[in-house]
């Protein structure tokens, strides 16, 4: 399993921005294009974005030019800078790897939790 464990989340104004993080395991890490996915009330999880284990990434058009995904290697991690954030962004964030527009594993991590509102 992937052992994804996410953190950054919190309550920001319209506006705003967060950093969220994700500590996954080496082999997977390693291995996998990894994404973030998110889950808004009433809805069914989305894919947001995606980064490939060379650094090519992939948005939704709904978020592009204002979210960056990245990747540190030396700490397992990924990471999502989300700014101008706007109220429909409100979700639970959560990571895992990607295999064709698809989590990988059917594990999840708790999830963070990013909620924007005035």
């Amino acid at each position: 399993q992937g052992q994804f464990v996410e953190s950054g989340g919190g309550l920001v104004q319209p506006g705003g921005s967060l950093r969220l993080s994700c500590a996954a395991s080496r082999r997977v890490f390693n291995m996998y294009t990894m994404g973030w996915f998110r889950r808004a009330p009433g809805k069914r999880r989305e894919l947001v974005t995606t980064i490939t284990t060379d650094g090519q990434t992939n948005y939704v058009d709904s978020v592009k030019g204002r979210f960056t995904i990245s990747r540190d290697s030396a700490k397992n991690t990924i990471y999502l800078q989300m700014n101008s954030l706007r109220p429909e962004d409100t979700a639970v964030y959560y990571c895992n790897a990607v295999i064709a527009s698809s989590a990988a594993f059917s594990s999840w991590g708790q999830g963070t939790q990013v909620t924007v509102s005035s």
